[in-house]
């Protein structure tokens, strides 16, 4: 015993020196660090309410506890599978159509050789990222309203009939989706344009001498270059299938689609701040955050063991 204490005394001794000799690097993390610590682990202590019957006027250790009641509550309720449909539809949507659309668009950008129009494009596909979600969701009632909205008319105009885009549960993930597309695309397309820059360009001299077309060089040089990008952001992607922001889809939302578009982040909104179901709105959160956790956690392991890609 007295020789595994002197070990592990000898190990702390090394590590306060290293501590010591990189103070440096340790200051320039601890914002980063206190932040997280203060703003997403310290709020974590509420989570106990999931387990009790919360009452303000007690406060939380005051509360009494009532274990798994509120999560056997959500589990048993009648909109418990429509909830959950509507989550993981929206978000698989939004993953197959979303998640390749920012690759093509860089292999492309990268493949323009014309500077200004290069520019030019970049800057079309990069501004709607800069639109809050409150105008985004203003532009997209305007346009596809279905008295004023230009999109509307226009296919009117064309001789068809317009659907209506903003009542019809069927089009709501539609709209959802690639509106979402349009505004974030071009944004997204910025990391997958970084990793091409490191991409060695006697590859493509070698190719091209070898009599590589422009479409063999992309997949054989380019795409396996963005393989591991692709990888940790689809792990990543994965990890929040379950967190379908609840903003642009509560401004959306109305009495005519709320079949499609209630979901369990607007559920969640409605039951703890509208209707003051605190305890019972911190267990369907808690719910959400743990399937996210557990996807996360599959996905890199699945990811893990076919590759070296996965986030450790």
């Amino acid at each position: 015993m007295s020789s595994q204490l002197q070990k592990r005394r000898k190990e702390s001794n090394k590590t306060w020196k290293r501590i010591i000799q990189n103070w440096e690097l340790y200051i320039f993390i601890a914002p980063a660090f206190f932040y997280f610590l203060i703003f997403s682990y310290g709020p974590m202590y509420g989570i106990q309410i999931a387990f009790k019957n919360f009452i303000p006027t007690k406060g939380i250790l005051g509360s009494d506890w009532v274990g798994f009641d509120h999560f056997i509550r959500f589990f048993n309720s009648y909109y418990f599978w429509d909830l959950l449909w509507n989550t993981f539809s929206i978000s698989l949507y939004d993953l197959a159509i979303g998640f390749p659309i920012p690759i093509i668009l860089a292999l492309a950008f990268n493949e323009v050789k014309d500077g200004f129009f290069k520019r030019l494009t970049q800057t079309i596909t990069y501004a709607p990222h800069f639109i809050s979600v409150v105008v985004m969701a203003g532009m997209i009632i305007t346009f596809l309203s279905s008295s004023t909205g230009i999109v509307v008319h226009i296919i009117q105009w064309l001789g068809f009939d317009a659907p209506q885009f903003l009542t019809d549960p069927k089009w709501f993930k539609t709209v959802y989706v690639f509106s979402g597309v349009w505004q974030s695309a071009g944004w997204g397309t910025i990391i997958y344009l970084a990793a091409l820059s490191g991409v060695d360009p006697q590859l493509h001299e070698a190719a091209i001498i070898d009599g590589a077309t422009r479409f063999q060089r992309v997949r054989h040089i380019n795409i396996p270059t963005l393989v591991p990008t692709m990888t940790i952001l689809l792990i990543l992607n994965m990890g929040s299938l379950l967190g379908v922001g609840f903003e642009k889809i509560l401004l959306l939302q109305n009495s005519l689609n709320m079949g499609a578009s209630d979901v369990i982040s607007t559920f969640v909104y409605r039951s703890g701040l509208v209707d003051a179901q605190y305890s019972f709105s911190t267990a369907v959160g808690l719910f959400n955050s743990v399937i996210n956790a557990v996807l996360l956690i599959v996905v890199n392991q699945i990811v893990r063991r076919t590759s070296e890609n996965s986030l450790w």
